[in-house]
């Protein structure tokens, strides 16, 4: 990126910074939290203000960003609830439905925040008691102007012929990745009354900061899978053709930017992707209509492999719900 861009957004974020002392001020506990939930997964934590009503929306690990059932203040902390429908049986052995109340407790020490979780069992006998932490997430730079952007060479991130350069994001997963007749293939087949098999996403062995990456991907019906941009925002991959925009559909910022406009082909079709990812703001082009232009994304996405928005991380593929296949997969990184 130019200078004149560098200093530009170097002194936005100055500006926001100090706006958010402000507002950090009145209510530490307003604004975005990278989070490390229990078990070590990543999290995220939203909390607004509006007409003097305080609002919460969370990550939990996996899924999407959901609000709280309710937040507020009491004695200096942050009381969040969460509800959680279970299953348990009664006397005669019936099995019900009922719902809990997860109580989540936290206090400030600086830019960290701190959680104390209260969640009754799903049995009804007593309740688990967990701690886990965050950070507060940067100030969201300024949109990038992304015409004065320079992109390097393209990276072959695929080779078409073997796994070269890429991993299993967990290594004791299985993996159903494979290479066939030049395609990247996945595979998570189930064997009928065989224990079920937890299959594993595919991950580059390098990481990435700011960069446009190129995309061919094949959906047939009922697929499911995702890039994952830095390892940790998933722009949705999956069999959506025909349905209203949606924030789960094909070429949304998973859970949390949904397309403007459908632009996905019926399934069974060679599809494009196009994502550039500079300064925390995304564009995605789908079958060469842009879908979304220029947004902030907020925080990671469900699956993330950290909640830290800062860092560095790999292209990631959703490999552990259904098939899919891939053929291409080419990166500019931007040229600082």
């Amino acid at each position: 990126m130019t200078s004149r861009v560098s200093h530009r957004a170097l002194a936005a974020c100055c500006i926001l910074a100090a706006s958010w002392t402000a507002v950090a001020a009145e209510n530490p506990f307003l604004g975005d939290w990278e989070l490390t939930i229990p078990g070590g997964a990543a999290g995220w934590l939203g909390v607004q203000e509006a007409g003097g009503q305080l609002r919460a929306s969370m990550l939990w690990g996996w899924g999407s960003v959901e609000p709280v059932a309710s937040a507020s203040m009491e004695d200096g902390h942050l009381i969040l609830k969460r509800t959680h429908d279970v299953e348990r049986k009664d006397a005669d052995g019936k099995k019900t439905k009922t719902t809990v109340v997860e109580t989540l407790t936290a206090t400030i020490d600086r830019d960290r925040i701190r959680f104390t979780s209260v969640k009754p069992r799903a049995n009804g006998s007593g309740e688990d008691t967990a701690e886990f932490e965050g950070r507060r997430q940067p100030p969201m730079p300024p949109a990038p102007e992304l015409g004065l952007v320079k992109f390097g060479a393209p990276i072959h991130l695929f080779n078409g012929k073997d796994l070269t350069g890429w991993r299993l994001t967990d290594p004791k997963a299985v993996s159903g990745w494979s290479v066939r007749d030049g395609l990247l293939v996945n595979n998570p087949h189930q064997e009928e009354g065989q224990p079920h098999k937890n299959y594993g996403n595919l991950r580059t062995e390098r990481e990435f900061t700011d960069f446009n990456l190129k995309v061919e991907v094949k959906v047939s019906p009922h697929e499911n899978s995702g890039v994952y941009v830095r390892g940790i925002y998933e722009v949705q991959v999956a069999d959506t053709y025909g349905r209203p925009t949606d924030p789960h559909n094909m070429g949304a910022v998973y859970s949390r930017i949904k397309p403007i406009v459908n632009a996905e082909k019926p399934p069974g079709q060679w599809q494009t992707l196009e994502i550039t990812f500079v300064d925390r703001h995304i564009t995605v082009i789908l079958n060469g209509t842009r879908v979304i232009d220029n947004e902030a994304v907020a925080g990671c996405t469900g699956g993330a492999l950290w909640s830290d928005v800062s860092r560095p991380g790999p292209i990631y593929l959703q490999g552990d719900h259904t098939g899919i296949q891939y053929r291409s997969l080419d990166l500019k990184p931007v040229e600082k």
